[in-house]
This record gives C-alpha cells, structure tokens and sequence, in this order.
C-alpha cells in the first residue's frame, strides 16, 4: 500500500510540473495574441494619426507659433509674446465679430435644432405619408454647397434683383429688404438652417432608431398615447444626441464664413471685413498681409470656441447624474 500510494504520490507530483507548464504556456500565448491585435490595431491607427497631426496640430502649432511674433518696420519679424492676444482681447473690431456671432448662435442653433428634432419626431412616428420622400428632401440642402446656397437664397431675396423685390414691386407688398444690416443676420441665419436641417435631423432620427421596441409596447399596455410616448421616451433618449448636434453647431457658428463673404459680394456696405470673427481674421492675413495678428485672432476664437463646447458638455454630464 504504501508503495502503491508512493508511486501514485511521484506520478500526481511529476504530473504537476507538466500541467503548470501548459497552462503558463497557454497564458504566453494568449498574451502573445493579444500583442499581435494590439499591432494590428496601432498599424491601423497609424494612417489616421498621420494624416491628424499633418491636418490639424501642424497647422495649430504653427498659427500659435506664428502668433507670438510681430512684424515691424524695423527689425523685421521679432518675438512679441503676448502682446498680439492683448492687442485682439481689445480690439472692437473683433469683439463686435464675436458678439454678432453670439446672437447668431443663441438664436439660429436653437431654431435649427427644435426645427430638426420636430422633423425627425414626425417621420419617426410612421403616421407621416411619404416620409422617405420628406426625410431625403429635408437631407437635400446639406449636400448644396455653402456657396451656391447663399447665392440662391441672395437671388432670391434681393429687393433689386431677386424674387421678393419682383414680388414686391409687381403686388405692392411692403417687404422688407432682407440684405440690409438690420435683416443680414437673419438672412444669414436662414441660410444655414435651411443647409444644416437636414443634417442634424438624420443625428435625431438615428438615435430615435436606437430606441429599443420593447419600451414603446410597455408604453402601450400602460395606456400612454403617441404624444404621452414622444414626451417621455423619445425626447429623453435625444439628450446625447441633442448635445452632439449642439457641440457641432457651436463650432460651425464660430467657423461662419461662407455665407457673410458671399453676401458681402451681394450687399456691398453692409457685411464689412469683421462682420464674423473667422471673416476678420482671414481679411487681416490675406488683404492686409497681418499673418501675426490673424494667428493670434485665430487662436482666440479656436479657445472660445473650445471652451463654449466644454461647456455645453459639461452642463449635460452633470444634469444626467442628476437625473
């Protein structure tokens, strides 16, 4: 017996080594599969980096650069520092820029948005005839390009050459001049809803999409209606992509300079150099030949830009915690 439990002793012991053997070799292996993905995934990763840094920090990093230098008439392009930021932070020509895009921002995002969110409510409820049809017609403007757009909509407006003055002129109906500085805004701003509609409503529609089925039938054994639903399950489930569209419509606002360079062709007198800050900038580099100082403007606008998007995503993560 105890040569028999003996040798079953030597046998099990000899068995272990073997076994720890296999399984620490079956852990290398799966660790050395895991590095061969992670290989994989950065020589794919690596094409989008490159072409990231090349697009977007190069060029961040040379306007920066560029901006902490003045060009003087003696002693050529010498380090300033700063001195370029204090000077925008003070100039009124910017700042009335800045403000000008505020007002489009608080107003025109936020018609825009409620506008696409009502759109893709209404195809989504499947009680609209044709809603294929209305979803790539309402989807057809973004694929205009700014600059045609803002032509049409300039033809179409102008009191002396477009429809609303022939409408006008031939009715007798007192329109008013929407190229004039106290309607441009408006106008610009119902150019770009008019493009960017269609883009925020497919943001909506594909997240009211995501809503899983099982919600609306609980709904419906609860007794809660189409607009008892809409209320409590769809706009609820629009909170990230409302912020998605919000974040995407604060930058564009601040980038505004398609639609006011074409109108300043239309309406000469009323859309001036610094009519928006992105407008402002690129006539002080490229009519005034102020590379220095449009960089620094360049950069204060990217800043503000960044931080009002922190912001509105900031506000949004602390109300879902809440709630």
């Amino acid at each position: 017996m105890a040569v028999g439990n003996a040798v079953v002793d030597d046998a099990a012991v000899g068995d272990r080594p073997s076994g720890a053997r296999r399984r620490r070799g079956g852990v290398t292996g799966r660790q050395g599969g895991v590095t061969r993905h992670n290989r994989v995934g950065y020589a794919l990763f690596l094409p989008f980096l490159a072409v990231f840094v090349v697009t977007i920090v190069a060029p961040l990093v040379y306007a920066i650069y560029l901006s902490l230098y003045r060009d003087q008439m003696i002693g050529g392009n010498v380090f300033s520092g700063l001195a370029n930021y204090t000077q925008a932070l003070g100039d009124s020509l910017f700042l009335s820029g800045l403000s000008r895009v505020g007002l489009f921002l608080v107003v025109q995002v936020p018609v825009m948005l409620i506008l696409a969110m009502l759109i893709a409510l209404a195809i989504d409820s499947g009680r609209l005839a044709g809603a294929k049809i209305f979803r790539i017609g309402v989807f057809i403007p973004y694929a205009v390009p700014g600059v045609v757009a803002t032509l049409m909509w300039g033809y179409l407006v102008g009191r002396q050459f477009g429809l609303a003055g022939s409408i006008s002129a031939d009715l007798g109906i007192g329109l008013p001049n929407f190229l004039s500085s106290g309607w441009m805004l408006a106008t610009i701003g119902n150019v770009t809803t008019w493009e960017f509609t269609g883009y925020n409503m497919l943001i909506f529609y594909a997240a009211l999409r995501a809503i899983p089925v099982e919600l609306y039938e609980a709904a419906e054994v609860d007794g809660a209606g189409e607009f008892r639903k809409a209320w409590s399950i769809k706009v609820p489930a629009l909170r990230r992509a409302l912020v998605l569209a919000t974040t995407f419509s604060i930058i564009g606002s601040f980038q505004l300079f398609n639609e006011p360079s074409i109108m300043q062709q239309l309406a000469p007198g009323v859309v001036s150099t610094n009519y928006t800050p992105n407008l402002y900038a690129y006539n002080l580099a490229f009519n005034g030949q102020e590379y220095n100082y449009a960089a620094a403007v360049a950069v204060v606008l990217g800043v503000v830009t960044v931080v009002l998007a922190y912001v509105v995503q900031l506000w949004t993560a602390r109300r879902e915690r809440v709630l």
